[in-house]
């Protein structure tokens, strides 16, 4: 009786620890999910202002005479500095109150260096205003913008400036619009001017290489492992280098790409070209592994198969097993790309993280990638920067889960099951 006991003690105790169990799992889960929530609201909070800008209406005279145009004179000659001035006059002209240079000079800073741009890009649409005054939406300042963005909580302007800006506010001359620009511009010095492109076409350049580079190379390599090389010593000590270099740390590959694609051969410095073939180096071995592990998962039987009926060793692969692995392959592929978006250490090694305003045109012009400007972007002084890279941190997490969605798609869509 008294063991009839005991084993029931030591049953419920055991009942106790495995609901004990799961309540960790459940509380670890938890608070993944809430770091996760955290880390997302977070960047959504400080990102979504990045892509809002904020404009005010003013009334614009496309004077001939304060251009400095003669009648022999084109638009074309003017640069978008040139504009400034009928900025300036109609800022006079609503705020006449305003004369000494100090106060003059805190006015026009309301407004951000594109006002000029804007002005240009309007007269050039229609050459019709040259002389006629109209109504114009016009980007502020980063800092002014930040400031009604924030609600007047972070004030990076001074007492006057807020006064303009809430005589502005009161007109309904002021409002906040998609901000295009983020979108369309490269680079720029001032926070305002700043757009994502330039990097995005980078890391697309950089990855169109990557991919050209990796993919028949790592696909080629894992079938010659796996299919037809004999299991000897030699063939051991490279597949346990393969598996050594997937853990190796990116910036190595930096290094080695620095060494050997520029150093040694002479290739652009800063270049997709010679970005997109270091990341190849780096996950290399990741497709060599993914494809290898994919090829495992074909039963003999098919081999046997295709065998059987006269298939050489070529055709058994190339239209068997190959074919039926591919899913996994596409996956793994699909996951490598997506860690070579995200990388920064070893593009930093090959020159990658200088200013680049421009937008690349080719593989072999300067460019930069998206990690890359984010960091750059971090590394700012100016607040407006802080907002640019909270929304450049969004624009490549919600790339980052398309590919790993793509990934688990394939997967679903053409896994076979044995």
């Amino acid at each position: 009786m008294a063991q009839t006991h005991d084993k029931t003690a030591l049953h419920k105790k055991r009942l106790r620890a495995e609901e004990r169990f799961k309540w960790y799992g459940r509380l670890a889960l938890a608070l993944a999910v809430l770091m996760l929530v955290l880390l997302l609201g977070s960047l959504i909070q400080r990102g979504w202002t990045g892509f809002v800008q904020s404009q005010a209406r003013i009334n614009i005279i496309f004077d001939k005479a304060a251009l400095g145009l003669t009648e022999s004179d084109s638009l074309e000659n003017l640069s978008s500095s040139s504009y400034n001035i009928l900025l300036r006059n109609a800022l006079k002209q609503r705020f006449p109150e305003v004369t000494t240079p100090k106060e003059l000079r805190d006015l026009y800073g309301i407004f951000g260096n594109k006002a000029g741009l804007s002005l240009k890009t309007i007269l050039e649409a229609d050459n019709s205003l040259l002389g006629q005054q109209k109504e114009v939406w016009l980007p502020l300042s980063s800092d002014a913008d930040l400031y009604l963005k924030k609600s007047g909580s972070e004030q990076n302007i001074n007492d006057r400036q807020i006064e303009w800006l809430n005589k502005l506010s009161e007109n309904d001359s002021v409002k906040k619009v998609f901000n295009s620009g983020f979108f369309t511009q490269g680079d720029s010095r001032n926070p305002e001017s700043a757009g994502f492109l330039g990097a995005m076409i980078g890391s697309a350049f950089t990855l169109v290489i990557c991919l050209l580079v990796v993919f028949p190379l790592g696909v080629a390599t894992a079938v010659f492992l796996e299919e037809f090389a004999k299991k000897t010593h030699f063939v051991d000590f490279i597949e346990v280098n393969i598996n050594n270099l997937a853990a190796v740390p990116s910036i190595v590959f930096g290094l080695l790409g620095l060494a050997i694609y520029i150093n040694t051969m002479g290739m652009p410095r800063s270049a997709s070209l010679v970005g997109g073939m270091t990341l190849a180096l780096m996950i290399l071995p990741v497709i060599i592994i993914a494809t290898r592990t994919a090829l495992k998962s074909i039963p003999n039987s098919i081999r046997d198969a295709a065998r059987a009926l006269g298939a050489t060793p070529v055709q058994m692969v190339w239209h068997h097993t190959l074919p039926l692995a591919l899913p996994g392959v596409m996956t793994g592929t699909i996951l490598g790309m997506a860690r070579a978006i995200g990388e920064t250490a070893p593009l930093l090694m090959i020159g990658m993280v200088a200013f680049v305003a421009d937008i690349p045109t080719s593989f072999t012009s300067p460019a930069t990638v998206m990690p890359v400007q984010i960091y750059l972007w971090a590394s700012s002084p100016e607040a407006g920067f802080a907002e640019k890279t909270a929304a450049g941190i969004l624009v490549l997490l919600v790339l980052l889960i398309a590919m790993n969605m793509l990934a688990i798609i394939l997967r679903k869509k053409f896994e076979v099951r044995w």
